[in-house]
C-alpha cells in the first residue's frame, strides 16, 4: 500500500539507494563526466542538477518530442548536454551563462559531448540575451535555472515565446527553504509560481529543492 504521504519517499533515499540509482539509471560518458566534474575542478560553484535530475530532464524532452528549447543558466554544460541528447539531429539549444569563465567551461564539455552543432552557448546577462533568440521561436521547451531574483522575468518572457503545449521548467522551485521568506528574492520566486500558474497547467515536483513543470495552455 502506498504511503498517504506523498512526500514520504524520500524518507527512504539513502546516500547508497541514491547512489545506486544513478549509476544504474542515469550513467556518465566522458562527456557529461567532464561538465559534472567541471565545478568541483574549475572551483565553480556546484550547483548544477543531480545526475537522475539530468537524465530526468532529458527523457520528459524526448516525450515531449522538443526540437528548439531556451536554457538560462549554462554553468558548465551538464544539463545542456543532457537536453542536446534529447533532441532529434535538426534540434537546437540555446543557453545562456553570464560567466565567461563558466562558458568556456561548458563549450568544452559539449565539445567533449559531440554536441557543439545542436547547442549554442550564449554568453551575456540573460534578459539582454533572449530578445535576440525570439526570431528562432515559438520554442518548445524552457529551462531555468539561473539567478533566482530574475525567474519571474523569465518565466514571463517563456509565457510568450513557448508554443501551445510547450514546457516550461523551473529548478530551485523551493529556493533552498527559502521560498515563503519575506525577501525580494523569495518574492520574485513566488511571482514566478504564481505567474506560471495562470498560463500553465503546473506542478511542482518534489525534487530535492523542487522542479517547477508547466505546460503551456
Amino acid at each position: 500500500m502506498a504511503d498517504k504521504d506523498s512526500r514520504a519517499g524520500s524518507r527512504y533515499a539513502t546516500a547508497a539507494i541514491l547512489e545506486y540509482v544513478d549509476r544504474l539509471h542515469a550513467p556518465h560518458d566522458s562527456g557529461l563526466s567532464a561538465a559534472f566534474e567541471a565545478p568541483a575542478k574549475e572551483k565553480m560553484p556546484a550547483i548544477q542538477l543531480g545526475r537522475s535530475e539530468a537524465k530526468f530532464l532529458e527523457l520528459l524532452l524526448r516525450v515531449a518530442g522538443a526540437k528548439k528549447v531556451v536554457e538560462v543558466g549554462t554553468l558548465a554544460g551538464y544539463s545542456a548536454i543532457r537536453i542536446a541528447r534529447a533532441l532529434p539531429m535538426d534540434g537546437k539549444l540555446w543557453t545562456i551563462e553570464l560567466d565567461p569563465r563558466h562558458a568556456e567551461v561548458a563549450r568544452n564539455a559539449i565539445a567533449i559531448a559531440g554536441q557543439t552543432a545542436n547547442v549554442d552557448v550564449l554568453l551575456g546577462a540573460a534578459l539582454d540575451v533572449l530578445p535576440s533568440l525570439e526570431q528562432h521561436g515559438p520554442f518548445d521547451a524552457v529551462f531555468i535555472d539561473a539567478d533566482k531574483r530574475n525567474y519571474d522575468g523569465y518565466g514571463r518572457w517563456a509565457a510568450r515565446h513557448l508554443r501551445r503545449g510547450g514546457l516550461l521548467l523551473g529548478d530551485n522551485a523551493y529556493l533552498f527553504g527559502k521560498l515563503l521568506d519575506p525577501d525580494p528574492e523569495a518574492e520574485a520566486m513566488r511571482r514566478f509560481h504564481e505567474e506560471a500558474a495562470k498560463d500553465f497547467d503546473t506542478t511542482c515536483l518534489p525534487t530535492p529543492d523542487g522542479l517547477l513543470l508547466g505546460i503551456k495552455r
